[in-house]
């Protein structure tokens, strides 16, 4: 019966980044996502503490809530667990596995992928972080530009790293469910495809991206 259970087909968790309103975040939560983002560093997405209290406040139990920050203070990361009751902690920037130690319990280090020697490099977080987010890298952008990278790394990863990997970087409603079957990651994360303009999420998009991604069983 466990053989059974452990051997049963797994459809992928969705997170939604870069939330900006309680309204969408609960419309995105109906939607089906396991995950809320919220960015707090600079960005067009970025929101404040007060915002983040509200989005959190809304949600409804066993959705995740996610801070995304680009080389924080401990104090940053600290208000965001504590006024604001997140769940996790993206990291996107050069932090250290010693940074991410302190917080290890809630990390998820962003990751921007030009090669497969990029698996060797996030070997040295794997005791320090919950999982890995691979997104795309592009010289001088963070994170959110909306373009793949060759998904053949991210599958090498989740073949090689003991830890979750998450996919980012380009995924819409449309190639979602390609990437899920060659990857199989634990997650996957979209943002600027799926916006009407920066903050501002289609819902009907949202919805089919969610659709997509979870209809690929593994």
């Amino acid at each position: 019966m466990i053989a059974d259970i452990m051997q049963a087909a797994q459809s992928v968790k969705v997170k939604i980044c870069g939330i900006t309103q309680p309204e969408q975040a609960i419309q995105v939560a109906q939607a089906g996502a396991d995950a809320i983002g919220m960015v707090f560093a600079k960005s067009p997405r970025q929101i404040d503490f007060d915002v983040g209290l509200k989005i959190v406040k809304s949600l409804p139990p066993f959705v995740q809530t996610v801070a995304v920050f680009v080389n924080p203070s401990e104090h940053e990361v600290e208000r965001a667990i504590n006024k604001c009751g997140i769940d996790m902690i993206q990291l996107h920037g050069t932090e250290s596995p010693d940074f991410c130690k302190k917080f290890a319990n809630r990390v998820i280090k962003a990751w921007r992928v030009k090669g497969i020697e990029d698996i060797n490099l996030l070997k040295s977080y794997e005791t320090t972080v919950r999982g890995f987010l691979l997104d795309t890298w592009v010289k001088d952008q963070m994170g959110g530009t909306g373009k793949t990278f060759d998904w053949s790394f991210a599958k090498e990863a989740v073949n090689q790293l003991s830890k979750s990997v998450i996919l980012a970087g380009g995924l819409t409603p449309e190639n979602v469910g390609d990437a899920v079957k060659l990857v199989k990651p634990w997650g996957v994360d979209a943002s600027s495809s799926l916006e009407i303009e920066p903050g501002l999420k289609d819902i009907n998009k949202v919805k089919v991206f969610i659709e997509s991604a979870k209809a690929i069983k593994f």
